[in-house]
């Protein structure tokens, strides 16, 4: 972990109208899949909380944040980064098939798998009802009602959910209640990290099968056989 500057130097809506931000910033400071940055803007009232932002897409010189961000950013804004923080995602290194099902506001959390799914030579499907932008000619995209039909396909899965949709998560799998996965899997779980783990207020707490686990710190991503669902 460790403290940069950063610096949005482009801003736009995606696909569902949310905003994103292109953050220029030292390599360092990209977050991998699933991890985050919490980013301070300087002289703003609530600055003090920081905001979570993940990486959608990157380059060697920054990267885009996926949406949600705050409507006070815009291009100019200089930024403290601290980070990266929390688990991200660990793709097996034997994987020939990665399912992605994304049921929040946004799919772009997801996109930094493709890339590496691909050199791992390994095909990818997502699965979502979101608007998208341009996606790798590599990416395979169905409407969340394939997948029940298809979860004998992946040998690994990847989902990102807000919290309170995780309740729901075996009824869009299409899953009984004694049915089990029959691949591997890990979620990230998208909820308020306000503290981002400094003060472990608890209010991003997340229901495990031995008590309560926080995303802020113990994930955002999870493993799907560690959570309560």
């Amino acid at each position: 972990m460790g403290n940069y500057r950063g610096r949005i130097t482009e801003i736009h809506l995606d696909a569902s109208q949310n905003t994103e931000a292109w953050i220029a910033c030292p390599p360092g400071a990209i977050p991998p899949a699933g991890q985050y940055m919490l980013a301070y803007a300087p002289g703003e009232a609530d600055a003090a909380l920081g905001t979570p932002v993940f990486a959608g897409e990157n380059s060697g010189q920054g990267f885009w944040a996926a949406a949600p961000l705050p409507t006070t950013w815009g291009p100019g804004t200089s930024l403290d980064l601290r980070g990266p923080l929390g688990h991200g995602f660990e793709l097996p290194k034997n994987m020939q098939r990665l399912g992605l099902v994304a049921l929040g506001e946004t799919a772009a959390r997801l996109l930094p798998l493709v890339r590496q799914a691909v050199s791992l030579d390994c095909a990818v499907t997502l699965f979502t009802d979101l608007p998208l932008p341009s996606t790798p000619s590599s990416l395979e995209v169905n409407p969340l009602i394939s997948l029940p039909d298809a979860l004998d396909w992946p040998d690994f899965i990847a989902l990102d959910l807000p919290l309170p949709r995780l309740s729901e998560l075996r009824t869009v799998l299409g899953l009984g209640n004694e049915t089990r996965l029959h691949c591997m899997g890990q979620v990230l779980v998208w909820t308020p990290m306000p503290c981002a783990g400094i003060a472990q207020c608890g209010v991003c707490a997340v229901p495990v099968r031995r008590g309560w686990k926080l995303a802020c710190e113990d994930g955002p991503v999870f493993d799907l056989i560690s959570l309560k669902w």
